[in-house]
């Protein structure tokens, strides 16, 4: 899967010259914690987010008046308060990547390029839209998570006798288990009991870590 299967399209930008109290309201408004800067040209200048213009306003310590905390305010422009070093990744890449990219960079979205054109932007609530869905949060049925084997053919036998046994698989998730001679695998399935799928599994797993 790439980014471009994940990201959203078209995203909200501003220009430079906007001031930071409008930069907000749309924030606001939209509901949406960063927007993209474009320039004249339609070229990437620049992120703003809600923590930048946070950032940017007075502390509440400070010895101005409200009047003059707000005219001061008024008078910041994006591009005073923007990142110009915008981190960007092209719609072909990975999402894996992307999410290390940000992971990585300490950051919630990236601009997505295509031939240097900006055409969307990938953000941590669409990774974690695509985690869900890679979990089979929505589904119903049991969901186990076993210690199997790494060895080669292992996943076909757990998944064909899972099949056999009547069972649907919806999510089939593998990660690092607890040293280089096992794997940690989490399956999603409906169709079948708990005591069936613990039936079906138990002669290709090394350990049940969950079940329910």
């Amino acid at each position: 899967m790439v980014v471009a299967d994940v990201m959203t399209l078209n995203p909200r930008f501003i220009h430079p010259d906007m001031s930071v109290p409008e930069a907000r309201s749309i924030m606001k408004k939209e509901k949406i914690g960063r927007l993209v800067v474009l320039d004249k040209s339609n070229k990437l200048v620049g992120i703003i987010t809600e923590r930048d213009i946070v950032n940017a306003s007075p502390s509440v310590a400070t010895t101005l008046d409200m009047y003059e905390m707000s005219h001061l305010l008024s008078r910041l422009k994006v591009e005073q308060v923007m990142k110009k070093n915008v981190i960007t990744v092209d719609e072909n890449e990975v999402v894996e990547e992307a999410a290390r990219i940000m992971v990585d960079n300490n950051i919630s979205a990236l601009p997505v390029l295509k031939n240097g054109v900006l055409t969307g932007i990938v953000s941590d609530g669409d990774l974690y839209r695509l985690f869900i869905k890679m979990f089979g949060a929505y589904q119903e049925g049991v969901r186990i998570t076993l210690l199997v084997p790494e060895e080669r053919g292992e996943l076909h036998k757990l998944a064909s006798c899972i099949t056999e046994k009547g069972g649907n698989i919806h999510a089939l998730v593998i990660c690092e288990g607890s040293d280089v001679t096992n794997k940690r695998c989490l399956i999603k399935v409906s169709d079948i009991s708990k005591d069936a799928l613990l039936e079906a599994t138990k002669p290709y797993s090394i350990k049940v870590l969950d079940i329910r």
